[in-house]
């Protein structure tokens, strides 16, 4: 395989599709040599089938506002894999939703899902609608209208979407209310359903939680614990929430959180009702974190600043792609952190990524780090194809050890001559190797 060669070709198909591009080269990057040693995988043409989504759906959403005035969004579906189970992945619901980017989440969701071992493939979609701002019944409306245009392509054995940025229990409710309609039955076609109506408990928490348990098995690598570790994070979300309720609970102490105003520092740290705070900050539908600062005393507030500038043993990116970038690396290296683990889809740049791999630092790719979210969304479908409900303590205890394994596999593909765990390495190749070899074994489909 020359990685040059097939990202001179990608890029001449796909210009401009910088996110996209970015995890492909990082994934082939880190295959190359274990792709070389199986000629089985060049004669299948694994890489080029690999590479491409198997389709894309592409339409316009058409809705009408309170106002009576008629807009229309953009949407997309991309189901990119389905070796080893039916296509699987979020929908994104933001302003800078765009093909590149919903690729590359897809592309990096093929892998994702392989690492959890349950039967999913790789999918992603969205819509550049934006839900801040919005009404309830506008954004009912716009879910209904894209649930009517994609609803003959998913289903629970075909695709299962869930939700992301932007799609939360509310949009989720929406669409799955309008598929129901449509289908006429009450199959589990979407995961990060409500309580009352199929949905998984921990599932909200699912990706912060699976990420602190990824965390704390990198810590143990070097017979280290969570317990009295400073932690910093990104965003305030789902995500960040989950981070920063189960990081406390093991004893750390989270002292940021931030979003596009900036960032805040709590000294003091994170937790109780300060955690509970984030929840509020969230249902304000404003993506700011300022008021933080304004509700608690000794708070401070940095705007327009990432968090990253903030001495701590622990950084975890919780918001969105290449958020900590090169020069954030070097000020946490020289800070002394120990650790930087994406909770985020592809959540450092690849300048970043070399720096913490040079310097020996504890990295673990969203891939790896991040499927605790999806792997419970797995663990709904189980639920939902049986007609029961696990209890909480089963659901934490199944997601924990799914995490629990995921690392060990990172480990097997990705420990170096050294000792240095390699965890991108690792990651790239147990996922590949589940996929690559499910699709051969399937022949040219």
């Amino acid at each position: 395989m020359n990685v040059d060669k097939i990202m001179n070709n990608l890029e001449k198909k796909h210009p401009g599709e910088v996110e996209y591009l970015q995890a492909v080269s990082e994934v082939l990057e880190s295959i190359e040599e274990v792709y070389n040693e199986n000629p089985q995988f060049e004669t299948a043409n694994i890489i080029e089938r690999l590479i491409e989504p198997d389709r894309i759906f592409m339409f316009k959403v058409p809705w009408v506002d309170d106002e009576g005035n008629v807009k229309v969004n953009l949407a997309y579906r991309v189901q990119f894999n389905n070796a080893i189970g039916p296509y699987k992945g979020g929908l994104r619901f933001h302003p800078s939703v765009n093909l590149s980017i919903l690729k590359f989440l897809g592309f990096e969701q093929i892998f994702k899902n392989a690492l959890t071992t349950l039967p999913m493939g790789g999918g992603k979609g969205g819509s550049d609608f934006d839900p801040k701002g919005k009404s309830n019944a506008e954004v009912m409306r716009f879910c209904q209208a894209f649930m009517l245009e994609i609803w003959k392509h998913i289903g629970p054995e075909t695709d299962v979407p869930a939700g992301d940025i932007g799609v939360g229990g509310r949009e989720i409710g929406f669409l799955y209310g309008m598929y129901k309609k449509l289908k006429g039955d009450h199959s589990g076609v979407l995961t990060g359903k409500g309580s009352n109506w199929g949905g998984s408990l921990v599932r909200p928490e699912a990706t912060g939680f699976g990420g602190i348990y990824f965390a704390q098995e990198m810590l143990a690598t070097k017979n280290q614990s969570l317990k009295g570790k400073t932690i910093s994070i990104s965003g305030f979300g789902n995500v960040a929430w989950g981070a920063a309720l189960k990081a406390t609970e093991l004893g750390a102490k989270v002292v940021t959180i931030s979003g596009p105003d900036g960032y805040v520092y709590d000294s003091d740290g994170i937790s109780g009702k300060k955690i509970d705070y984030m929840l509020d900050l969230r249902a304000s539908n404003e993506d700011i974190v300022k008021p933080y600062s304004y509700a608690f005393e000794g708070v401070e507030f940095h705007e327009g600043k990432r968090p990253w500038e903030v001495k701590v043993d622990i950084a975890l990116p919780c918001a969105t792609q290449n958020e900590l970038t090169g020069e954030d690396a070097k000020t946490l290296i020289n800070n002394g952190v120990i650790l930087v683990a994406e909770i985020s889809n592809m959540g450092c740049t690849p300048e970043a990524v070399e720096l913490f791999n040079r310097n020996k630092i504890l990295f673990a790719p969203g891939k790896a780090v991040n499927a605790g979210g999806v792997a419970t969304s797995g663990l709904e479908m189980t639920q939902n194809a049986m007609k029961l409900r696990w209890n909480r303590q089963e659901v934490d205890e199944r997601l924990h050890e799914i995490m629990r394994n995921i690392h060990g596999q990172c480990v097997k593909h990705g420990k170096q001559q050294d000792g240095y765990v390699d965890y991108v390495k690792g990651a790239n190749i147990a996922g590949f190797l589940k996929v690559a070899n499910s699709m051969i074994d399937m022949g040219v489909i």
